[in-house]
């Protein structure tokens, strides 16, 4: 099966958590074709969450609540880390969605275990 390109998959994000009431937006653009994706939910408390792309054992796509972890959900502790990583992957994607509930909007499977 292949792929949504990035920023067609991007705009269907985004366009879903518009739909559920949030606002969501390209907070930087890379690659349009491959680039991965992060993507920040903030709570508008000071506190967020960050997902990654990963794939899972039988080869599909999930996400990793890379806030479940280490990381943490203090906002500014998650800008510091997209900043480290887009400073190292030049094609990489952040969508922001801003949702006092907390909801991603990704359908994919979350894995919560903090990777």
């Amino acid at each position: 099966m292949q792929e949504l390109k990035t920023d067609f998959w991007a705009s269907a994000l985004i366009r879903r958590a518009q739909i559920g009431g949030a606002f969501a937006a390209v907070a930087r653009k890379g690659d349009a074709d491959a680039g991965a994706v992060l993507v920040k939910v903030a709570t508008l408390d000071r506190k967020a969450r960050l997902y990654a792309p990963a794939r899972n054992g039988e080869g599909e796509r999930i996400w990793l609540d890379l806030s479940a972890g280490a990381l943490g959900d203090d906002e500014a502790e998650v800008d510091a880390a997209i900043r480290k990583r887009t400073e190292q992957d030049p094609d990489l994607w952040v969508i922001e969605v801003e949702d006092r509930q907390g909801r991603h909007f990704l359908l994919e499977p979350v894995d919560r275990g903090g990777a």
